[in-house]
């Protein structure tokens, strides 16, 4: 059951995603164009996608099937989304030089936002 959990939640996690990365790349490009590489090291990305998607299966999706409603999935979702994403763009803009305010926020905002919707998904799927 586990693992059609977390490949209902990384389905729904990857075409959100998807979604964002492609209408905001423009906003990427404008305030992190200098970091960027010219192609993603897709063996990263992986590896980001697979520990995360584990994360929010344990830690958000089956802590909410546990008597929780799609509210409860939504805050457990959204709650360790921003958890995540801030303890990335923090540490960013922390140790390194010009990470811009306006994309913290707008990580941050959108890892609680996606990690909460990608949650409720999986909980609309298994309660």
């Amino acid at each position: 059951m586990v693992i059609l959990q977390f490949l209902v939640v990384a389905a729904a996690f990857a075409v959100i995603d998807s979604v964002w990365l492609k209408s905001m790349s423009k906003f990427y490009r404008r305030h992190l164009g200098h970091l960027m590489a010219d192609k993603p090291h897709l063996g990263y990305a992986v590896a980001f996608y697979v520990l995360y998607i584990a994360g929010i299966v344990f830690f958000a999706l089956r802590p909410a099937l546990d008597g929780g409603s799609w509210l409860t999935a939504l805050g457990y979702g959204a709650a360790l989304g921003t958890f995540a994403y801030a303890t990335y763009d923090l540490t960013n803009a922390a140790t390194l030089k010009n990470w811009p305010l306006v994309i913290v926020v707008a990580d941050i905002a959108w890892g609680a936002v996606l990690t909460g919707l990608a949650t409720v998904v999986g909980w609309l799927v298994f309660h």
